[in-house]
Formats: structure tokens, C-alpha cells, sequence
């Protein structure tokens, strides 16, 4: 896998693994270079699990408390 696949910013067509939600969470395994999506939910339900086996875990969690820009008319 490239730096540049790994680094890229997670966008409303990546879906969680799990349930199909947006995903916020890239876990790229150690064993296998294979990558795993998560919502912010199921992440946090595998953390302590999979965190161990990975060799980057790129949240992006924080992104869900950002508000969007109003716009005045």
C-alpha cells in the first residue's frame, strides 16, 4: 500500500465495514497491509482489539464535532 492511498482524507463514499455507515475511522493491518473502515461507533467497539495489530489507525472522529459554515443572506 502507498503513503499516499493511507493518507488520504475519508469522504461520504467510504462506508463502515460493519453497518455501511460513513466511515471516520482507516485501520491498515500490520500481518497484511489489508485496510478496514469504521463509523465512529464500531471503531471504538474494536479498538482494543485490532489497534494492536495495525500499523496505522487514522481517525478522523474529531470531524463529526465540527460545525458547517452558515452562510448569511
Amino acid at each position: 500500500m502507498t503513503t499516499a492511498v493511507a493518507d488520504r482524507t475519508l469522504n461520504a463514499l467510504d462506508r463502515c465495514d460493519r453497518c455501511g455507515a460513513q466511515a471516520y475511522v482507516r485501520v491498515v493491518l500490520e500481518s497484511s497491509g489489508g485496510e478496514l473502515l469504521f463509523c465512529g461507533h464500531h471503531a471504538r467497539a474494536v479498538e482494543a482489539t485490532l489497534r494492536p495489530l495495525t500499523s496505522d489507525w487514522h481517525d478522523e472522529t474529531a470531524r463529526l464535532q465540527e460545525k458547517e459554515p452558515v452562510l448569511a443572506d
